[in-house]
């Protein structure tokens, strides 16, 4: 007879070991070591993040998370965010709290002030106090309440913010969480103590509308970052004076790539003549392989009907989120500045029957989409009112589905491979299978389609986490995540199989049995969109592009206007050979020249002078590694050539 007092925990390298019921994720590592204890802040209860305080009670398996973990980093700031909330509540009495989530670096809680003000000067006293209470080592309680109690409780505190959350919670749901003398509605979790914060830096400050809705209250969002060593939090500060250095903004405006005007609007870029370059080589770039791979170009309007978005279902989902319809003088006549190209694609696949023998069909399209971003988020060109999709959508067979998507796996690691991102992940996002009403279609396709990019995948050996709830309302995806320079990880490439749009647009084909079936739909974007693509890649290289795709890759430099003539003989030599750059005829010495060719990262310069006109050659100096030694200009040509190549 099984002792009912006793359970089984499963962990991750299969080991069973037997505790009593009630045992804990603190207590489960210190039977393993002291010293894993002293490191566990958080565990991974059944797939669940719980605090390592939290009674177990059945059969589990439990994987212990440290500092060095992605979860467990995301409950130490989510710990730390109530420490900054308990900082606020002492310092500015009657302040009112929001919400404080960890994010991908840090934190944040949104605050209504009343009548107190903060600014960064605040900074350093909130900081101190923050450190004081974290000294006092006060253990995260977790405390389970009925919705009558929380609701009794943040009543006589007078926090109509927290009533109004608790509103939308079932009752036998909630928990509230209490360190010290302070209590917050949490559903956790949290690590064990405030003691292991050691380290804090409060970074910025900003304004947010209250559960992001702009007819809410704007309340005051305070950001932060902790660590559980000092020496971490120095380091992080270096990093940080280094992306200052990286930021795409500054980098694009002193390299001429892109501008913003307010006259054009908030969040549409201005490509200027280098920026324009640089897209139109990436875009050839990705038109070469894409080419190579069996796709066909189409290009579809800036506009569309507003009804092929309520057909697709976009309208629905996303129609608060994009610029309103645009009304025509026919009455009942209303067009859309076009969110997305997939129901375009769709109207292109029914312009004419299609065969089994004829799919799998690949229309791809560099297509200009226009959403309305809160204008508290746009933010330089990664978050933008209007972007490019390198967009792409193949249609299908269910047969096909597996296969295509290995493809398209491959075109997105070559260009990865291509543009120097080495370090990346891929999520696979999954319908949350507690809430299937978010999502629309048959239970079966999901399964279907959730099964290809499981297995696809598994077969090209992706490094992969997987995410229920991350799924688009159509379909699953893998989205895929690239680390820069700066270890920041970014939300790149990305992958989906549909096959809702196929129903709602009526998408048929004749198969082999001469009966009609319904194709699957695959979309994809490798790049994302030009802008953010653009943006990672110049804060990677900090503007230092692979020299295939720089704008001007070459500077000739005369020593002086006598010269000239040789200088534009040269050019138009380097020209022919399809190198791009330009002649400085500025009244300069040859120092400053040089100076301000490294400062705008153009690889090489060319000097060229009385000794090089003399003997037809030139000298050459790369950026970063200075002189190269005398060449002519074939030998130029051929080392350029070489170094220039695209690695892929």
């Amino acid at each position: 007879m099984k002792d009912e007092s006793v359970i089984k925990i499963t962990l991750p390298d299969g080991s069973v070991r037997e505790y009593e019921k009630g045992t804990t994720a603190l207590g489960i590592a210190l039977s393993i070591s002291e010293g894993l204890a002293r490191n566990v802040i958080a565990a991974k209860v059944n797939g669940e993040v719980w605090d390592p305080t939290r009674a177990i009670e059945k059969d589990s398996l439990v994987v212990l998370l440290t500092w060095n973990d992605e979860d467990g980093k995301s409950t130490f700031w989510h710990s730390s965010a109530h420490l900054l909330a308990e900082a606020l509540e002492a310092l500015y009495p009657g302040v009112k709290l929001g919400t404080g989530p960890s994010i991908e670096r840090g934190f944040y809680y949104d605050v209504d002030l009343g009548e107190n003000t903060i600014s960064s000067d605040d900074f350093p006293k909130i900081e101190a106090k923050m450190l004081e209470l974290a000294r006092q080592k006060n253990e995260y309680k977790r405390i389970p309440i009925s919705k009558q109690d929380a609701i009794d409780f943040f009543t006589t505190k007078g926090d109509e913010y927290k009533l109004e959350l608790i509103d939308g919670l079932e009752d036998g749901s909630i928990t509230l969480y209490e360190q010290g003398a302070f209590t917050d509605l949490c559903r956790g979790p949290h690590i064990p103590n405030t003691g292991i914060i050691k380290a804090v830096k409060l970074t910025n400050i900003a304004g947010a509308y209250w559960r992001n809705k702009q007819e809410n209250k704007m309340l005051t969002r305070i950001y932060g970052i902790t660590f559980p060593k000092q020496k971490e939090l120095e380091e992080y500060v270096t990093l940080m004076e280094e992306a200052k250095k990286r930021d795409h903004r500054k980098l694009g405006k002193e390299l001429e790539l892109f501008a913003f005007s307010e006259k054009v609007g908030q969040g549409l870029p201005l490509w200027l003549p280098k920026g324009a370059m640089l897209r139109e080589r990436l875009q050839a770039f990705l038109s070469k392989a894409q080419s190579r791979a069996g796709y066909l170009p189409v290009v579809t309007p800036h506009i569309g009907s507003k009804d092929l978005y309520v057909t697709s279902g976009h309208w629905d989902k996303y129609g608060k989120d994009s610029f309103q319809p645009i009304k025509t003088p026919n009455p009942g006549e209303e067009y859309m500045l076009k969110p997305m190209n997939c129901p375009h694609h769709c109207e292109i696949y029914k312009t004419s029957p299609r065969s089994y023998k004829d799919l799998p069909l690949r229309f791809s399209e560099f297509g200009t989409v226009y959403r309305y971003e809160q204008s508290g988020e746009l933010h330089g060109l990664t978050r933008v009112r209007g972007f490019t999709q390198d967009d792409a959508h193949i249609f299908c067979r269910p047969d096909q589905v597996k296969e295509e998507f290995i493809r398209v796996i491959d075109l997105v690691l070559y260009v990865f491979k291509s543009l120097g991102f080495e370090d990346y992940s891929a999520q696979i996002s999954l319908r949350d299978p507690n809430e299937k009403q978010k999502y629309i279609g048959k239970d079966e396709d999901w399964e279907r389609a959730e099964s290809a990019i499981i297995e696809a995948s598994a077969e090209r050996g992706l490094t992969t986490v997987t995410e229920l709830g991350e799924a688009a309302f159509y379909g699953p995806k893998l989205d895929f995540m690239v680390r820069d320079a700066l270890g920041r990880k970014w939300q790149l490439g990305t992958i989906q199989v549909d096959y809702q749009l196929p129903q709602r647009f009526e998408l048929e084909y004749t198969g082999s049995d001469n009966q009609k079936h319904r194709p699957v739909m695959i979309h994809r974007a490798p790049f994302g969109s030009m802008e953010r693509f653009i943006a990672i890649l110049i804060e990677n290289s900090a503007g230092q592009f692979p020299l295939w795709l720089s704008p001007d890759q070459i500077a000739i430099l005369p020593i002086s206007e006598k010269y000239a003539d040789y200088a534009e003989q040269v050019f138009l030599q380097l020209q022919e050979s399809d190198i791009r750059g330009f002649i400085d005829h500025r009244d300069e010495k040859i120092g400053r020249k040089i100076r301000d060719a490294e400062v705008t990262k153009v690889p090489f310069m060319l000097i060229v002078g009385e000794k090089e006109a003399a003997e037809g050659k030139l000298s050459v100096r790369r950026k970063g590694e200075g002189d190269l030694g005398s060449m002519t200009v074939e030998e130029f040509v051929g080392y350029f050539q070489k170094e220039a190549k695209i690695i892929g």
